[in-house]
């Protein structure tokens, strides 16, 4: 029998959005008692609840949702736990490689998926102090990659991967460390505390702004975002998981990018 795990965000108008982008909104446009018959009317952006972002997020006239080949989306894959990195860290190939070792180590097309643990601190968590929800620090204090991890990725000739978090790029590769008010001098400050302020240039030039967007959408490398739901119980404590994994994004057509149902499928159960 196989065991199926939901690895996906709720979505609705809770959910935290993007940041300078617009928030879901959804209302109920017929009633029942009134209409005999529910209905509801959404508006909303991409860039929030798990999602898949197409090549044409970053590059004109790139790939769009409904042209992403159906092979790239289910497979084979890895999950991966690199959240000893902690905030603002940065997660490079030595510690996915290592950590993926046991599990046989990624290999060439695999969906990856990284744990970043940040999914533990994200909006639908059970409140503070027995709870552990944190959507600031969610979105603020992430952690993430370097540029050296890209070519890593395009090595390995991945189509899809994800991480747990709110984007698959760095606070300080972003509008949160980079212009965002109120918060970048914060998430500036955090990052000189954990790196020294010296570091900062070289590890985040300006150059890598949204750096995995823009080095690897243009090779069609591209990533879900806000991965969560049940990631932790398929890794059960231990630092990777070789496992069948499917991101099921909804039939976009022109989409740069789509709400998606990531899955993971366990065929061992």
């Amino acid at each position: 029998m196989t065991k199926l795990y939901d690895l996906s965000q709720p979505l609705n108008q809770e959910t935290p959005f993007w940041p300078l982008y617009p928030p879901f909104e959804v209302k109920f446009i017929k009633r029942k008692p009134e209409h005999g018959v529910n209905a509801q009317y959404i508006m909303t952006s991409n860039h929030m609840g798990t999602h898949l972002d197409a090549p044409l997020h970053f590059v004109t006239n790139g790939k769009t949702i409904d042209q992403i080949p159906l092979e790239w989306l289910y497979g084979p894959g890895i999950i991966v736990d690199v959240s000893e990195v902690g905030d603002l860290g940065i997660y490079t190939e030595e510690i996915v490689e290592r950590n993926a070792k046991a599990a046989g180590g990624v290999k060439d097309g695999d969906l990856l998926i990284l744990y970043t643990g940040m999914s533990k601190c994200a909006w639908y968590q059970k409140p503070k102090p027995q709870g552990t929800a944190d959507e600031e620090r969610y979105i603020h204090m992430h952690p993430g990659p370097t540029r050296a991890f890209c070519d890593y990725l395009l090595r390995k000739k991945i189509h899809i991967w994800g991480v747990d978090a709110v984007s698959t790029d760095h606070p300080m590769n972003l509008p949160i460390g980079r212009f965002l008010p109120r918060v970048c001098d914060k998430v500036r400050a955090a990052a000189a505390k954990k790196f020294g302020e010296e570091n900062l240039a070289k590890l985040f030039p300006l150059e890598d702004y949204q750096v995995t967007h823009n080095v690897l959408f243009p090779a069609d490398c591209i990533h879900i975002e806000n991965i969560g739901g049940q990631i932790e119980e398929v890794l059960n404590r231990q630092k990777a998981v070789r496992t069948t994994i499917g991101c099921f994004p909804w039939l976009f057509k022109g989409g740069e990018a789509a709400f998606a149902r990531v899955v993971a499928f366990d065929y061992n159960k």
